[in-house]
């Protein structure tokens, strides 16, 4: 592949503004712009948020997110573009986002600051708080996301559980088990927390199934994919009492529907897909970008290549 271009697409503000990251790339021996509506061609690399039909003009595609399913990639394959993505940088921000959801619900945080908006000055009951240390946590999907939810779950004296294809151990989890043995995972778990791709296997992974398995005291955590869950199951398993409550990071449409119920429940966190996201993360960005383009000069293979 022959680089001549870098565009830097203005999807990326939805996460920051494409100027920060065309200023990170500056070092770069070719050209890195931000044009309006860019006309691509050979040659050219594209750091986009999402898919673009032109994309398939360009040469390579890089998605700053890990998560490419919306990339058609049988597409990407058959003209012949790279397609990147940048798995590997969520770790630290995935993980710290997960420990704060668990503080928020072990330690009632969420409710106190619900009551501060009223100017209530009203305890929890004796008996609902509880710490962390102890506690099991199933961490479904063991790759970058789960090994930072795991690594600082295990640090804080949680009992770590994980679940994963292979199957394989990991150094912070206590057991793994394999994706058909979900139910016997959750079960006895406070917290499950979802960490891994959407595919056409994981694909509603988590159903009425998951939810009659875990306990009416446990919580459900997705960080993953919104369709990674049945979210008529997961309003239904709330609804019901069969789980205590969730921290959503991301649904089955995005942005969340004024009309969903999740909105409204005292025992659900909506936070707007932003579990991953920090100050940095066009720096972080930027270096999977500058390692790649290194790499295409050197004739070496690519970092995080998809297609």
């Amino acid at each position: 592949m022959e680089l001549e271009r870098v565009v830097v697409h203005d999807s990326v503000d939805i996460v920051f503004d494409p100027g920060v990251l065309v200023e990170a790339l500056s070092d770069l021996p070719v050209p890195v712009e931000s044009p309006e509506n860019p006309t691509l061609g050979p040659g050219d690399a594209v750091v986009a948020f999402g898919p673009r039909p032109s994309f398939l003009d360009a040469s390579w595609v890089h998605c700053i997110r890990a998560g490419y399913d919306e990339f058609p990639i049988d597409e990407y394959a058959d003209a012949g573009v790279v397609l990147t993505n940048s798995t590997g940088i969520h770790g630290t921000a995935i993980g710290e986002t997960v420990l704060g959801y668990m503080l928020s619900f072990a330690r009632g945080l969420h409710t106190y600051r619900d009551r501060q908006r009223a100017r209530e000055w009203e305890r929890e009951p004796y008996g609902t708080l509880f710490t962390l240390d102890g506690e099991r946590v199933c961490v479904v999907g063991l790759g970058t996301l789960g090994s930072g939810v795991a690594e600082r779950a295990a640090a804080l004296g949680m009992d770590v559980v994980g679940v994963r294809q292979s199957g394989a151990s990991h150094e912070h989890a206590r057991r793994v088990y394999t994706p058909d043995a979900l139910s016997a995972a959750v079960s006895g778990a406070r917290f499950v927390v979802l960490a891994l791709p959407l595919t056409a296997e994981t694909e509603g992974l988590v159903s009425h199934a998951t939810f009659e398995a875990m306990d009416d005291e446990s919580y459900l955590v997705n960080v993953a994919r919104g369709g990674v869950v049945d979210q008529a199951a997961l309003v239904a398993a709330l609804d019901d009492g069969a789980i205590a409550g969730a921290a959503l990071d991301v649904f089955e449409r995005e942005p969340l529907p004024e009309e969903s119920p999740l909105w409204a429940d005292d025992d659900v966190v909506v936070t707007p897909h932003t579990s991953g996201l920090s100050r940095r993360y066009h720096e972080d960005v930027a270096t999977l970008v500058r390692t790649n383009v290194r790499r295409i000069r050197a004739g070496d293979d690519l970092t995080n290549r998809v297609v």
